[in-house]
């Protein structure tokens, strides 16, 4: 009874996702009707993810001394860096072994990309995209949840100006621990609602995309699939092993699956946050840990855009014909990928057109092929979007691992 309480909600949002696929698959079109309550759902989440970002990023910096919040820092990037090469390594390995385009008619593609009308391209600077990732031109600006990243490090600066303030801003310390305590609150009474939400979210994504998948493009999406759920399960709980022992795996699977199946039925990395948050915290992961990690890793550690950036890399490689043995070119297909998964954003649907006319722009293809990555993108989004909110669930085990010591969860 206890194993069938800790997963209930799990239960109910996968009972919900499959009889949404199932209403998607069987109604088609028709089950579009009920996209408009998936959307209501999603929006009500997005409402909350600005300011609960804020306040539990900033209460947490106000509780740290700067040099906790410098450990935590150093520790989440050095994590970060590690896992994310050893992610594209993998990822690259895979589609080397897998081919893609083997079996598939490439001439017919070409000719495909012909039809696609032209996509206007710009000379792309990745350090202007990376300024531009992590700041914005104006204050209202930081209040969408497009602008998450600068949103981090506003509040990080806010909570640490806040901190060193010392005792003239208690009465500010106090307002967003109280913020904070709200915001908690009010996902957990949202969450009530996301077995319905996500199952109609994912109904009326099945019936709208389900015909496009019938394609030469499925073997692409079987081969991410299958390194996906590999990665899934081998990988990270490797990386729980690491981070907790035995104790650490058993916790990470009793508490990854809510977060896991939110990302599965929305597509969207932020919408997972304040699960994840939640689910990281129940792992026993530190509250500052947690709500510094996983925000920051939604938007630059993102294991499942990594993968599929490679994937989408290395077809267009073959498609074209070219040269892939030599180290220099497999190391600027590595750090191409870890490029391109920073710059992708934390909403539904992939990242747009700016990550993939990125991948054009760095590897000299032609912009009309954005048709070809576009539909690898749609047909991957699903498993990647789990990849990406998992990870950072790992990611924030490992940073507590590395900030409190190997007796972090007992």
């Amino acid at each position: 009874m206890k194993i069938l309480k800790n997963y209930a909600q799990s239960l109910l949002l996968l009972l919900a996702i499959v009889l949404g696929g199932i209403l998607g698959v069987f109604y088609k079109e028709q089950a579009l009707l009920l996209k408009p309550i998936g959307t209501l759902f999603i929006n009500l989440i997005f409402m909350m993810i600005v300011p609960l970002i804020f306040f539990s990023i900033s209460s947490s910096i106000t509780k740290m001394k700067p040099k906790r919040l410098g450990k935590i820092m150093r520790s989440a990037l050095l994590v970060f860096v590690i896992t994310s090469i050893f992610c594209v390594a993998i990822g690259l390995l895979g589609t080397y072994v897998y081919k893609p385009l083997d079996g598939m008619d490439v001439e017919t593609i070409k000719d495909e990309m012909q039809l696609e009308d032209e996509v206007k391209t710009e000379t792309m600077n990745p350090l202007e995209h990376f300024v531009n990732s992590i700041t914005t031109t104006d204050f209202y600006l930081l209040l969408s949840k497009d602008s998450i990243l600068p949103l981090i490090i506003f509040s990080i600066l806010f909570g640490l100006s806040t901190a060193l303030t010392n005792e003239k801003s208690q009465a500010m310390i106090n307002f967003l621990e109280a913020g904070n305590t709200v915001m908690m609150k009010m996902i957990s009474m949202i969450m009530y609602l996301a077995p319905i939400g996500l199952g109609c979210y994912f109904a009326a994504t099945i019936g709208e995309l389900g015909a496009s998948l019938i394609t030469g493009y499925i073997k692409a999406f079987f081969g991410y699939l299958v390194i996906a759920i590999l990665y899934y399960v081998i990988i990270y709980t490797l990386q729980a092993w690491i981070a907790g022992g035995m104790k650490g795996v058993k916790d990470y699977w009793l508490h990854i699956i809510t977060p896991s199946l939110t990302a599965l039925g929305t597509c969207s990395s932020g919408v997972a946050i304040p699960s994840n948050i939640l689910a990281a915290k129940k792992i026993g992961v530190p509250d500052d840990v947690a709500e510094m990690v996983i925000p920051l890793g939604t938007n630059i550690h993102k294991e499942g855009s990594l993968i599929g950036s490679v994937l989408k890399i290395v077809f267009l490689f073959c498609l074209f014909g070219r040269d892939m043995t030599t180290l220099p070119v497999i190391l600027s297909i590595l750090g191409g990928a870890i490029l391109v998964g920073f710059l992708i954003s934390a909403v539904p649907v992939g990242g747009g057109v700016i990550s993939e006319m990125l991948i054009l722009t760095l590897f000299g293809f032609p912009s009309n092929a954005v048709g070809i990555l576009a539909i690898i993108a749609t047909i991957i989004d699903a498993p990647a979007t789990v990849l990406n909110v998992v990870g950072n669930t790992s990611c924030a085990m490992l940073t507590a691992r590395l900030t409190e010591g190997k007796d972090w969860n007992h």
